[in-house]
């Protein structure tokens, strides 16, 4: 007979057992970042632009010596000079001036606007020293500037600790200068698959065997988490083969998950050497699917067995693994939810909190995916999954419903 807790109670559990605040971080290439999160703020130490720089191809020009000018009654200034791309000015404009400047080309001090090419005209003769350029359009001060620091000024906060890194937010740290990026290190999560049933993925089964699935889905989920992953493979149904392949994973992994082996029967062996070996903390939560999962402590690592039934390890994984991994990375898991009306009803009276994955039309109404846990085929396509509370005896078709997206 299992002693269950309530879902709501493991994340307690789990937080009371295995505090990560001093989790460790690591320095890494930025560009090498990508997903990683955070450690600490990222500050700028310098504006970004660092100069007054151009948005098109055009000349610079103070904008009151341009003001009432048109296509009819142009605005005639002096050319200065000329501002090569990735080079300085090297010059000041005067009134009745203006300098040729490229896209993103620094425009010279005195200079508060850029009037784009084609609005202007040269009229410089062949014989004419001085070249004169015809301003047909007016421009107010900014048009066509980027300011130095209008990006990025020296002091902002930029990037916070706990932050996921994306591909922009590295384009980001290339900005501000930083080659180097210290992060939160990713954890180890060792994952074992138990069972005699259970050949390789590259197998051909035979009867009375099926390829491990749990192993690839659970490889898949815990690497999305922002950790690394220990393969230990199948063990087969023994005692001492079991308890050795955990004492291994325990000596090299942050967190120890072991698919299988997990309810009451005579062959299910995962909670007798958790508990000969450390401190069983639950057997059981009172979900479905999910309902026979264990959480132990060994060495003060936490060791979850995880339901063989491949729905129910993804779920837990999902609801109860992913939480622990992101407070050893910093991470913050957003869980987005939607709205939607059930399309048809779905009863409950199992005295345990029932997840259902759903699958969400046009219209804005969630369908039942209905399926028994150890079919995985049953998640393909799923947009997430709703929660019907365990003292609730089920939603009518048309009830409002609360879905998580996965």
């Amino acid at each position: 007979m299992l002693n269950v807790v309530l879902p709501d109670e493991v994340i307690g559990i789990v937080k009371n057992n295995f505090p990560v605040d001093g989790f460790k971080s690591e320095t890494v290439e930025a560009v090498s970042a990508l997903g990683r999160v955070l450690h600490r703020d990222i500050v700028a130490e310098e504006d970004v632009p660092g100069f007054d720089r151009s948005t098109v191809d055009g000349y610079a020009v103070l904008a009151s010596d341009t003001f009432g000018c048109s296509e009819g009654i142009p605005a005639v200034l002096t050319l200065a000079g000329e501002v090569l791309m990735g080079e300085s000015a090297g010059f000041a404009l005067k009134p009745g001036m203006c300098a040729i400047v490229s896209t993103g080309g620094e425009i010279p001090q005195g200079a508060d606007a850029v009037v784009m090419l084609e609005f202007t005209e040269d009229y410089s003769g062949n014989d004419t020293a001085e070249r004169l350029i015809g301003i047909q359009k007016p421009a107010a001060p900014g048009n066509n500037l980027i300011f130095k620091g209008d990006d990025v000024r020296t002091g902002e906060i930029i990037l916070t600790a706990g932050t996921k890194l994306s591909a922009h937010d590295i384009g980001i740290l290339a900005a501000l200068g930083y080659s180097e990026v210290d992060v939160r290190r990713q954890p180890v999560v060792g994952i074992i698959s138990t069972g005699n049933e259970l050949v390789p993925v590259t197998s051909d089964p035979k009867s009375g065997q099926v390829r491990d699935v749990n192993m690839s889905m659970l490889k898949a989920s815990v690497t999305g988490f922002g950790a690394n992953v220990r393969d230990f493979g199948i063990i087969r149904d023994d005692e001492d083969s079991i308890r050795s392949a955990i004492l291994s994973a325990i000596e090299c992994c942050d967190i120890v998950l072991i698919s299988g082996g997990s309810s009451a029967g005579a062959r299910d062996l995962t909670a007798r050497i958790i508990e000969s070996e450390g401190k069983l903390l639950f057997h059981g939560i009172a979900m479905k699917p999910g309902k026979p999962t264990i959480l132990g402590s060994i060495g003060g690592k936490p060791v979850f067995g995880l339901p063989g039934h491949p729905v129910a390890a993804y779920l837990v994984t999902e609801l109860f693994v992913r939480p622990l991994i992101d407070d050893f990375t910093g991470s913050i898991t957003k869980r987005y939810t939607i709205k939607a009306k059930i399309g048809e009803s779905i009863s409950s009276n199992h005295g345990r909190a029932e997840y259902m994955a759903v699958r969400l039309s046009a219209d804005g109404t969630a369908h039942p995916v209905r399926g028994k846990s150890g079919l995985i085929a049953s998640l393909a396509g799923v947009d997430g999954y709703i929660c019907i509370p365990r003292d609730c005896e089920g939603i009518a078709s048309g009830d409002e419903v609360v879905v998580y997206e996965f």
